[in-house]
């Protein structure tokens, strides 16, 4: 019995489904407390950030939407400590920023609610993070392409995310060689002074014990 051809169009969106990197949690926190999380990225990667904020509420018992909650978002390279983002924005919002290095990125949250200085609220924060290049406007491009097309270029920016992130392992095996190759080499150094301090001392002993039983049978 024949097997069924799979269509080309379910095979690329397989492809581009594999292809995505997305991280979606939710946490809580207080008032004017901050969050923070690592991504390592590549060079010139683009993240986009969703993120929704709820209020526990004791009258309803439950975690509800409060216009007046507020989120700041800030980005910052750790290596480097160059702030990338800081923007404060609604309780349901967006954050989109490229990295200009390659490196860990530490992203924080934290509430900004402006009600009294004594007032503490507790608040439920849903968030999801696409790692790569964010997809074009889809309403845009619409009335002059293809959805054929429209796929084809989300592979090819699929595709240039995963050739990023190689050139940027190579460059970390690059480096963690060079390192190894450097501690090699100050070890082989080392070993060979040690025999040299090793040989010389022997041959102190040695010419010291000679002399040692000459002067003894000269008494």
């Amino acid at each position: 019995m024949a097997t069924p051809r799979r269509h080309p169009l379910v095979s690329l969106c397989l492809l581009l489904v594999l292809a995505a990197v997305a991280n979606a949690l939710h946490f809580y926190l207080d008032t004017n407390e901050k969050r923070c999380f690592i991504e390592e990225l590549p060079t010139d990667t683009v993240v986009e950030g969703h993120y929704k904020a709820l209020e526990w509420s004791e009258q309803e018992q439950k975690y509800v939407e409060n216009t007046n909650l507020g989120i700041l978002v800030e980005v910052d390279e750790l290596e480097t400590g160059h702030n990338v983002v800081k923007t404060r924005g609604p309780s349901d919002g967006k954050f989109t920023f490229t990295s200009h290095d390659s490196g860990d990125h530490s992203i924080c949250l934290s509430s900004n609610y402006g009600t009294t200085w004594f007032s503490t609220t507790h608040i439920r924060l849903h968030l999801d993070i696409v790692v790569g290049k964010t997809k074009p406007d889809t309403e845009q491009d619409r009335s002059h392409v293809s959805e054929l097309s429209q796929k084809l270029r989300d592979l090819n920016m699929k595709l240039e995310d995963v050739r990023r992130e190689q050139q940027y392992q190579r460059e970390r095996e690059a480096a963690f060689r060079d390192l190894s190759e450097s501690t090699n080499s100050k070890a082989v150094w080392y070993t060979v002074v040690q025999i040299g301090v090793l040989i010389a001392t022997c041959v102190w002993q040695m010419r010291h014990l000679k002399r040692f039983f000459e002067e003894r049978k000269m008494h």
